[in-house]
């Protein structure tokens, strides 16, 4: 299994740095230190990888969820603390972050199964639902305030990037952010 992370680890630097196109397989074989057939052994295709890596950092995003978001009363603190979580995490792993993004933006989104995404988006959706229900988040589609958030997310981790501010200042930032974002949906 060594081999395995390796090249997701290979293929999620090169992934970002070049794009999914500017990247060939037998370079990720490369960096990975591995033959271009041991990558083929594991990964059928380089859509496969893809996939896979995209699956293997949500995973590592949603354990860290797991582990970091405390138990809320109200929904505003609920979908704050995720909201936080996640930024947090993302800050911390750039380059994974940037990577989701990409996916996002790519053909590949659409490779997912219906059930994956489903999986993935489920504990938002449920929080957004029940904010809804209680008549404390706007009555709009579901899926259109899991965009805004999670649009909101990108654009402000890729203002994070850019701006190189002191850790102090990051977090700051992104509470004010949920704010400006919890006004904007209720």
């Amino acid at each position: 299994m060594d081999k395995v992370k390796e090249i997701l680890a290979a293929a999620l630097k090169l992934f970002v740095e070049y794009g999914f196109h500017g990247t060939p397989t037998s370079k990720i074989a490369q960096e990975a230190g591995v033959a271009n057939g041991t990558l083929f052994h594991y990964f059928k295709t380089k859509e496969d990888l893809i996939i896979a890596l995209y699956i293997d950092t949500k995973t590592r995003l949603a354990q860290h969820l797991i582990e970091n978001v405390l138990p809320e009363t109200t929904i505003k603190a609920k979908l704050k603390n995720r909201y936080l979580q996640v930024m947090f995490w993302a800050v911390e792993h750039s380059t994974e972050f940037r990577f989701i993004q990409q996916f996002h933006t790519s053909p590949f989104l659409s490779r997912l199964s219906a059930e994956e995404m489903y999986r993935q988006m489920k504990p938002d959706l449920d929080l957004i639902e029940e904010g809804i229900a209680a008549k404390i988040i706007q009555p709009r589609p579901t899926d259109f305030i899991f965009s805004l958030f999670f649009n909101h997310i990108y654009g402000l981790h890729q203002y994070l990037v850019n701006a190189k501010l002191s850790t102090v200042d990051q977090k700051i930032l992104i509470e004010d952010t949920f704010e400006m974002l919890w006004g904007m949906i209720t």
